[in-house]
């Protein structure tokens, strides 16, 4: 089986966000879907390991900030590659606490909505909230990511908790060779191909990891190198 195939399928880019008593957490999300008009309704899809999901199960109240096609990659490796169990992903983002109480994200927004939880589908390693709309506002008229602009433009992966998930290996047809030699990152699996560099970061085509300079980041989740693996 193909399980690129579920590229295919369409899927948005967003930041979901709860509230567990004073606390907030947000992640990124790709499956957010409408149900229903009248009363509006909204799905997501969440895995259990996630600590959104935490907050969502004990608030019953989640929000969705919809992505636009101009946000940075290191902003969506603090919501999509960080644990809120180790940082405050909101201490430097433009947010306000909406009508449910949880937080919106504004920041690279171009609109949200915020519901209230009427059921649930345990769906083994992940869940699917059902949300009754309570609030929903458009911020801008900037263009929203797709998940393909993720991948095939931005040159994003998805988190290993991430719904669409697929494990990357090297090519066994590769040559073993110093400048063929690939890395990958041990937050998010994203995978340095010498290549084809990091044109976005000034890497030209050609360039050996071990040539890279000191200050280079993961285009993905923004680490540095010391987090990469050699790939065998």
């Amino acid at each position: 089986m193909n399980n690129k195939t579920f590229y295919k399928i369409g899927y948005g880019m967003y930041i979901v966000s709860s509230k567990k008593d004073s606390k907030f957490n947000g992640q990124i999300a790709n499956t957010v879907f409408q149900l229903t008009s009248e009363p509006p309704t909204i799905a997501i899809s969440i895995n259990k390991k996630n600590l959104t999901y935490e907050y969502i199960n004990a608030s019953d109240v989640f929000t969705v900030s919809i992505i636009n096609k101009e946000v940075p990659m290191e902003f969506i490796g603090t919501f999509g590659f960080k644990s809120g169990r180790e940082i405050d992903k909101f201490k430097d983002v433009k947010y306000k606490v909406g009508m449910t109480g949880a937080p919106v994200v504004l920041e690279n927004t171009a609109a949200y909505l915020e519901a209230e939880v009427i059921n649930s589908l345990d769906c083994g390693t992940h869940m699917v909230f059902v949300g009754k709309v309570v609030d929903a506002e458009i911020i801008n008229e900037t263009e929203p990511m797709t998940y393909d602009y993720y991948h095939e433009v931005k040159r994003g992966k998805a988190p290993s908790t991430a719904p669409t998930y697929i494990k990357e290996t090297k090519e066994a047809s590769k040559p073993n060779t110093v400048k063929s030699e690939m890395y990958k990152c041990t937050v998010c699996d994203y995978i340095y191909n010498p290549e084809k560099g990091d044109p976005n970061a000034g890497i030209k085509p050609g360039t050996p990891f071990s040539e890279l300079p000191d200050d280079w980041v993961c285009p993905v989740c923004g680490q540095d190198k010391s987090v990469f693996e050699k790939m065998e």
